[in-house]
């Protein structure tokens, strides 16, 4: 059971880490109201997530990608930040946390406050061309095109533009991924939220932690591999995270 005073010492911990580093899943974005992958009521439940999401079924017929992630990745202006992605930007503002490591697409992190922010699944902010070099839209105009029931095209060939999310079959970006190893490598305080940490490579990245004598805190409401080695367990994100910003509102 998540207690006040487990919470208090999550918060002691995070004034007195000197490295804090927190790593993200979409259980964080359920607050906002976008449906997680492989919870309870997730999207691989009534969806063909794995389709949706292939670099060769996109290659093959982009429209089904457009068509079926319309209604859940071209409305995410419409969403806001949770009070997690709210409390996280605060604990960067006053400097707490050195940066955060999501596997989210949605956007929320940089909406909540976060500045420095690594995408380690890409990003739908940009769409740029298969085929074509330099060709590069930005998500509020292909969203509007989304819409509209059309789908983005690139100017120089015609050819459907993908978006920068790391889809199945392709590699993580190797930069994101390269400083989310670095940062969980310095991190003396990791904090894992709303992830079961099930897919790899970003379920490895509280291991670089781990490895190098740091602590783990892990908030999610499913069991994760690495609860036995959590300093603090709790399974309620939102009351987590409405006590920490009332802590640092008094702070």
């Amino acid at each position: 059971m998540d207690t006040n005073s487990n919470i208090e010492k999550l918060f002691s911990m995070i004034q007195e880490a000197k490295h804090l580093v927190a790593l993200t899943g979409a259980g964080v974005s359920t607050l906002s109201g976008i449906r997680d992958f492989r919870g309870k009521n997730g999207l691989y439940n009534d969806m063909d997530a794995e389709k949706i999401f292939s670099i060769d079924y996109f290659t093959q017929d982009p429209s089904f990608y457009y068509t079926h992630a319309g209604s859940f990745i071209y409305n995410l202006d419409e969403k806001e930040a949770s009070i997690v992605h709210i409390v996280l930007g605060e604990l960067e503002k006053k400097g707490y946390l050195k940066s955060l490591i999501t596997q989210n697409i949605d956007l929320l992190h940089q909406k909540g406050g976060c500045k420095n922010v690594i995408e380690i699944h890409g990003s739908p902010e940009m769409h740029y061309c298969l085929r074509c070099s330099g060709v590069r839209v930005g998500f509020e105009e292909a969203a509007a095109q989304v819409r509209a029931g059309a789908m983005p095209k690139c100017p120089k060939c015609g050819r459907a533009l993908k978006p920068a999310i790391t889809f199945f079959g392709e590699s993580l970006p190797a930069d994101a991924l390269r400083e989310a190893v670095s940062e969980a490598q310095k991190a003396d305080l990791m904090l894992i939220l709303g992830t079961s940490l099930t897919v790899h490579p970003a379920a490895s990245i509280p291991n670089y932690t781990l490895t190098r004598g740091g602590k783990i805190v892990i908030v999610n409401n499913m069991p994760t591999p690495l609860d036995g080695r959590a300093i603090l367990h709790f399974d309620d994100l939102g009351a987590v995270f409405e006590e920490l910003e009332r802590l640092l509102n008094a702070d």
